[in-house]
């Protein structure tokens, strides 16, 4: 099994630098739950954008296997997110020098060895306690093929049957953190599935630098606090109301209320990876995009060559037969077990 490599840096950027990263935060205000990504028309409408690890999560239970009622399951999984910066459109003014960030543009050129680093995005996902993040890899990019137009768990599937390595687009991803808090360690594995996981704690002012489309990650409960655990639903909002704290839940009857040191709060920013110009320049004119129909013909194609199929399944049944054929999580660990 392949290993793939990964950076820490520590630290990230100044301290005053990191500080403002908490104000930013402060000020973009309010997250919607990360169930609210889009669904899409056409092949496999009505999933959720992560049909894969929202199906393997409620199935095993997380990364310790525990077992809990489906909802609860969901609702812990289901953290906030919002997006500060995506290709030229800036969201949240005052995230450019993250954005910017030579080291991570430098440390992106040795996770994949290629020399031209376009930085793309930056969002944020914040946890509150008892929340935890399902083991996964990240929604990759093709060219031609990408969550604006596409189901993310199809294009994970696509990542992982290495069938169309040809048109893939190299990202390198850090996960950074600006504020300490208990529990929500990032666990991956760089050597694989079936290999023990890493775990990076949340502290300050430090990131991880890799290949998340590649690598299984996620993020271990974050310590919960006394009393129940939240009846978080889709289409609840976690807003900052001041004095460092923060509101989960609809505006006239929030549910909780969470101080600072209680969220896990992290940005996560991404960069495309180019070979060369030429490269580059294939993606920004899209002169060897795919299509919906080809992508499928050649999935189906394969799982027929492999025997698991005679004939192209329904529409509405293919996607777990591409889910389950290509996308091998690991299997769930005892607690506290760590690489």
């Amino acid at each position: 099994m392949k290993s793939f490599p990964y950076e820490r840096l520590d630290p990230l950027l100044s301290e005053a630098q990191a500080d403002r990263m908490v104000e930013l935060c402060e000020a973009f205000g309010s997250y919607g739950m990360y169930s609210e990504e889009p669904v899409f028309e056409g092949f496999g409408a009505g999933l959720p954008a992560r049909y894969d690890a929202a199906l393997h999560f409620v199935r095993t239970g997380g990364r310790f296997g525990r077992s809990e009622p489906p909802a609860v399951l969901a609702a812990r999984t289901n953290y906030f997110r919002e997006t500060y910066a995506y290709g030229d459109r800036v969201f949240l003014p005052g995230i450019e020098p993250l954005l910017r960030h030579e080291g991570l543009v430098e440390g992106a050129r040795r996770i994949h060895g290629r020399p031209l680093v376009e930085p793309a995005i930056v969002y944020a996902n914040l946890l509150v306690p008892g929340q935890e993040l399902a083991v996964h890899t990240d929604v990759p990019e093709f060219r031609g093929a990408n969550r604006k137009k596409h189901p993310q768990w199809l294009l994970v599937a696509m990542h992982h049957s290495g069938l169309f390595a040809d048109w893939r687009m190299p990202i390198a991803t850090a996960v950074a953190y600006f504020q300490d808090v208990r529990g929500g360690a990032f666990a991956f594995y760089p050597d694989g599935p079936d290999a023990p996981a890493y775990t990076v704690p949340v502290r300050r002012n430090t990131a991880v630098l890799l290949d998340t489309d590649s690598v299984f990650h996620g993020v271990d409960r974050v310590a919960e606090v006394p009393g129940d655990f939240p009846r978080l639903r889709p289409g609840m909002r976690l807003r900052y109301v001041g004095d460092r704290s923060w509101e989960v839940g609809p505006d006239e009857a929030p549910l909780a209320r969470y101080g600072w040191d209680e969220i896990r709060f992290s940005v996560s920013w991404k960069a495309y990876c180019f070979r060369d110009e030429a490269e580059r320049r294939a993606w920004r004119e899209h002169t060897d995009d795919l299509s919906l129909e080809f992508v499928l013909d050649r999935l189906v194609d394969d799982l027929k060559r492999r025997g698991r199929i005679d004939l192209r399944p329904s529409d509405a049944e293919l996607p777990k037969v591409l889910i389950e054929e290509y996308i091998h999580f690991p299997r769930p660990a005892a607690e506290g077990a760590a690489g």
